[in-house]
């Protein structure tokens, strides 16, 4: 078992990450989360959610997203995937997106609906010293992070990290991260390196916006298979609860944790198989190796 990083913040010890945590999973514990996290997103902000692949039954739609996207008056932002589907075209993404209902009540931007892809250096990064992202990023001030927290079938899990380098990467930096910058390779390259460029791509993001962004993981839903699988298996286990903060190594880590110690969960085991046959963790473990976060945090339970 892995080791749960949460501890208690002890007096004259440096100050953790806060990491809010409520079992009551609506979208007004969502707000009340995002007002708590003390960050007040301004200028042009961008809202990175999943919008769901064709068939999938499992993402967090509009309905419940929409009190904190109207919250902070943000924009609805999506690329295209860099594999066959709904959503690997513009045309094809704008209708599905409108399909499942984001226009109904948001502005929603295909960051990557045309080229050139806006180019992010990442002088650290251990795999990949680039990432390519849509280029509307460049059209907003602030970043609000609204992820459903789930497996993956190739990252293990997907959350934050997942949303701050695949979600905001075009369709083409999509096939670069997989393929740890060999895009040819995009499904072939080796597997750790895949998830040390998540890492790097992650970190492009996180310093683009110079901490402009606010964590939402909603543990609700929790299948092993991605929002980005058409064909994906119900969920496993029970609801566990809304996550939010301002350090997406701490929130994911978070996540991670309150899977493990959810040892009374019939389908505990079996998510943790997806996780922890594809190395899940290690994204957090090199994330946490570029320093653009914590795995350790402090836990704060909302009622």
């Amino acid at each position: 078992m892995v080791r749960p990083f949460w501890k208690s913040r002890k007096r004259g010890e440096k100050t953790m990450a806060k990491v809010f945590f409520t079992r009551e999973i609506t979208p007004e514990k969502v707000v009340k989360l995002y007002e708590m996290a003390g960050k007040e997103l301004t200028g042009k902000v961008a809202v990175k959610l999943h919008s769901g692949e064709k068939g999938n039954q499992n993402f967090l739609g509009p309905d419940f997203w929409r009190p904190v996207i109207e919250k902070v008056g943000g924009t609805v932002v999506e690329c295209n995937t860099a594999y066959d589907g709904a959503r690997n075209t513009t045309e094809k993404h704008r209708l599905l997106m409108k399909e499942h209902g984001w226009d109904r009540y948001f502005d929603v931007d295909l960051m990557d609906a045309e080229g050139p892809d806006l180019e992010l250096s990442i002088p650290n990064g251990k795999m990949i010293k680039k990432n390519f992202v849509g280029k509307n990023m460049a059209n907003y001030d602030s970043m609000l992070v609204l992820s459903h927290f789930k497996g993956h079938p190739m990252g293990g899990y997907g959350g934050a990290l997942k949303q701050l380098s695949i979600g905001c990467a075009s369709s083409f930096g999509k096939a670069y991260i997989h393929g740890a910058g060999v895009p040819e390779e995009k499904w072939t390259a080796d597997h750790d390196s895949f998830l040390e460029s998540m890492a790097d791509a992650a970190s492009s993001v996180v310093e683009y916006f110079k901490g402009n962004i606010v964590y939402v993981n909603v543990m609700k839903n929790m299948s092993v298979d991605c929002d980005c699988c058409s064909v994906a298996e119900d969920p496993c286990m029970k609801d566990i609860g809304i996550l939010v903060s301002l350090d997406p190594i701490a929130i994911d880590q978070a996540c991670i944790d309150l899977v493990y110690a959810a040892t009374d969960d019939p389908g505990q085991k079996h998510f943790l198989e997806r996780v922890e046959s594809r190395n899940g963790v290690h994204t957090i473990e090199a994330a946490a190796a570029l320093g653009y976060g914590s795995r350790e945090y402090e836990l704060v339970t909302v009622e």
